[in-house]
């Protein structure tokens, strides 16, 4: 299984940004799906997650801003961030997940997002 992330890029404060990540397989094996985000001397944290029934959960600095969605069609989901800051700026990594007899996990590459003028 390989995820494919995309989307990031140079974008000034308070605009917004979306993020991809296409995944080489069925989504819908997945139990979830999520992003996660990693600054500069900070450690990992989720950015935002949505389960196989559509249920999502933000992390408290996402929250009220960044909207997690996917598509089963096209395999993907998505990470729509608004009003971007500068403490946003970092690499975000998508990660999914099923669980049969252990837990699998799979990381996309990262993207990297820059919120600067």
């Amino acid at each position: 299984v390989q995820l494919q992330a995309s989307g990031g890029g140079l974008i000034q404060p308070g605009g917004s940004l979306m993020l991809s990540c296409t995944a080489s397989t069925n989504i819908i094996n997945f139990n979830v799906m999520a992003w996660y985000r990693r600054s500069p001397g900070k450690e990992r944290e989720l950015v935002a997650r949505i389960t196989s029934g559509d249920i999502t959960d933000y992390g408290d600095s996402a929250k009220g801003r960044f909207t997690i969605s996917r598509d089963i069609d096209k395999n993907a989901v998505y990470l729509q961030m608004k009003a971007l800051e500068p403490e946003d700026t970092a690499v975000y990594y998508c990660n999914a997940y099923y669980v049969r007899d252990r837990r699998y996990d799979y990381w996309g590459q990262g993207t990297l997002v820059t919120v600067s003028s």
